[in-house]
C-alpha cells in the first residue's frame, strides 16, 4: 500500500473513531515535565489523554515522576542548586520531603535541555500528587479528558520500588477515590502490574508497553526470553500483538520506530488498540497515522494538533 492510500485509509478509519492525541509527561516539549504547569499546557491544546508516570514516596504517597529517584538534570534542592549527581530515591523519601526540591526548570548544557529547547521553565514548581493532577483536571471543567498512568518499576531493581501488587492497589485506590476509573488506563514496560491491574480492577483497561532497541523488554532474541513480561515470552507466541493478548491486554503501547503498517494490522485484527510513542517529528506521526494505529503520544501536543487538524482528523 502506498502512502497516499494508507493516508486515505486512515481518514475513513479516522472518521468513524477519533484519534487519540496523548500528551507526553503532559506537554514535555513546551513545559517541565510531569508537574501541573505541563498538564495545564497540554489541556490547552485539547490532548484527549494525559500521559504520566507514577512514583511512591516513603509514606505512601502517589506522585507524578518519570524517575524513581531524583533526576539531577531537572533537580534543584532547597538553596537552588541543581543536584550534582542522581538524587535519592523516591521510595526514601516522605511527602514533605520531596516538597524541598524545584523540578521546574532543566539544567542548562545538558542532552536533556538541548533536546527540548522549547521548554518554557516554571520555577518553583514541586512534584505533583496524582490526586493534584485530578483535582486539576475537574477544576479545568474538562469532563472528557482522559489519563494513561504508567507504573514505574523494574524486575531487575526491586529495591527502588514497592513491589508490583502493592504498587498497582495504590494507584488503582487513588485512581477510584477519584472517581476516574472509566477515564483511565494503566500502562507499563513491566507487566506484572498490568497483570494485577486486570485482577483487581477490570474496570480499568491496561496498555502494554514495549520497546526493541538499547532498552528491550521483550527479549525475542534472548533464549531465557524476558523477565518484563510477566511469564508471556516471545518464543511461545511469535508476536509482540499475540503476547498482548494471550495476557489480557487491550491496548499495545509501542515505541514509534518499531511500528510498520503490518504489525499495526496484526494488533488490530486481534483487537488490540494500537499506541505510538514517543513521536515529536510532524512526518513521523503522518505515516504512522497512515498505519491506521489508534493514538499518538507525543512531547509535542501542538505539533501534532496542527497536523491533525491539517489533515482533517478528528482527536476528540
Amino acid at each position: 500500500m502506498n502512502s497516499l492510500s494508507a493516508m486515505t485509509l486512515c481518514l475513513v478509519v479516522c472518521g468513524a473513531q477519533a484519534l487519540d492525541l496523548q500528551g507526553h509527561r503532559g506537554a514535555r516539549g513546551l513545559a517541565p515535565e510531569n508537574t501541573l504547569p505541563a498538564f495545564q499546557r497540554a489541556l490547552e491544546f485539547a490532548v484527549t489523554t494525559l500521559e504520566l508516570d507514577i512514583a511512591i514516596t516513603s509514606d505512601g504517597v502517589v506522585v507524578i515522576s518519570h524517575d524513581p529517584f531524583l533526576n539531577p538534570d531537572i533537580t534543584r534542592d532547597a538553596a537552588g542548586r541543581f543536584l550534582e549527581q542522581r538524587g535519592p530515591a523516591i521510595n526514601s523519601l516522605t511527602w514533605v520531603q520531596l516538597q524541598a526540591y524545584d523540578v521546574g526548570r532543566i539544567k542548562p548544557g545538558t542532552d536533556y535541555a538541548r533536546q527540548f529547547p522549547d521548554q518554557r521553565p516554571v520555577d518553583g514548581t514541586r512534584i505533583p500528587r496524582l490526586a493534584d493532577l485530578f483535582d486539576l483536571v475537574k477544576r479545568s471543567g474538562d469532563d472528557k479528558v482522559r489519563f494513561d498512568i504508567e507504573t514505574k518499576l523494574s524486575p531487575d531493581k526491586p529495591d527502588e520500588t514497592l513491589l508490583p501488587e502493592p504498587f498497582a492497589r495504590a494507584v488503582v485506590n487513588e485512581i477510584r477515590k477519584a472517581g476516574m476509573a472509566a477515564r483511565t488506563q494503566i500502562q507499563s514496560f513491566d507487566w506484572r502490574t498490568l497483570q494485577v491491574v486486570q485482577r483487581i480492577a477490570p474496570e480499568i483497561a491496561t496498555a502494554y508497553l514495549t520497546a526493541q532497541r538499547r532498552f528491550d523488554n521483550i527479549g525475542a532474541d534472548r533464549p531465557e526470553g524476558s523477565r518484563w513480561t510477566a511469564g508471556f515470552q516471545y518464543r511461545q507466541h511469535g508476536s509482540i500483538p499475540k503476547m498482548i493478548k494471550a495476557a489480557g491486554g487491550s491496548h499495545w503501547s509501542a515505541y514509534f520506530g518499531d511500528l510498520d503498517s503490518q504489525k499495526v494490522q496484526e494488533a488490530r485484527a486481534l483487537g488490540l488498540k494500537v499506541l505510538a510513542w514517543t513521536v515529536n517529528d510532524p512526518a513521523d506521526m503522518a505515516r504512522l497515522i497512515g498505519y491506521g494505529l489508534d493514538g499518538l503520544i507525543t512531547d509535542r501536543p501542538d505539533l501534532a494538533r496542527r497536523l491533525l487538524e491539517e489533515r482533517g482528523i478528528r482527536w476528540r
